[in-house]
């Protein structure tokens, strides 16, 4: 007599591993539709990104041709061209702390340059002017362009999240934290 083999019909399977299954499907089915979002929400904003971009690039382009163009004008007139002030000022400490007046030390935390070697980008005003004319021995500063800027925030960029020191090292720590001025990624 020779032994037949049941078929899957056949096999009773318990119901706890049928249960298994429906949820691991169930869990499956649910993973991959969040994958699928997210993949056409990165993608839509790596898009927006990309036109923030570029209309930073064209408005850059055209401040240039402006002042080539101003440059010219007044070349023609033989007259001067003045350039308008710059709205920014990079400050880098360059001195520690030995021998230091208390009054210089104060404005160096308000300028948030503790150590040395620590950099901050400040708003052009009289208040700072005359604030780095007191500390100007302990710093060194000046007026930052572009490229300059780009490499340092790409290279040095951080960000405060959750009151913790953090690089910037994805769009997403940008997105989230300074996202509500209107900052999306490292770019802007």
């Amino acid at each position: 007599m020779g032994a037949t083999v049941p078929t899957n019909d056949q096999i009773l399977v318990p119901e706890t591993l049928l249960k298994k299954r429906k949820s691991q499907e169930k869990a499956r089915a649910e993973r991959t539709d969040a994958v699928e979002k997210k993949k056409a929400a990165n993608k839509e904003k790596r898009q927006v990104i990309f036109k923030r971009a570029e209309k930073y690039v064209q408005e850059y382009r055209d401040a240039e041709r402006e002042k080539i163009r101003l440059h010219r004008v007044a070349k023609a007139e033989d007259s001067a061209f003045v350039p308008a002030e710059a709205k920014l000022i990079f400050v880098v400490r360059i001195k520690g702390i030995n021998k230091m007046p208390p009054k210089p030390r104060k404005i160096l935390q308000l300028l948030r340059l503790l150590q040395i070697n620590n950099g901050v980008f400040v708003k052009v005003t009289k208040a700072i002017t005359e604030m780095l004319k007191v500390v100007e021995p302990w710093i060194a500063y000046g007026y930052p362009n572009l490229k300059s800027v780009k490499e340092l925030v790409y290279k040095r960029g951080y960000g405060k999240v959750n009151k913790q020191r953090v690089a910037l090292t994805d769009n997403a720590i940008v997105e989230e934290n300074p996202g509500k001025s209107g900052i999306v990624c490292v770019e802007d």
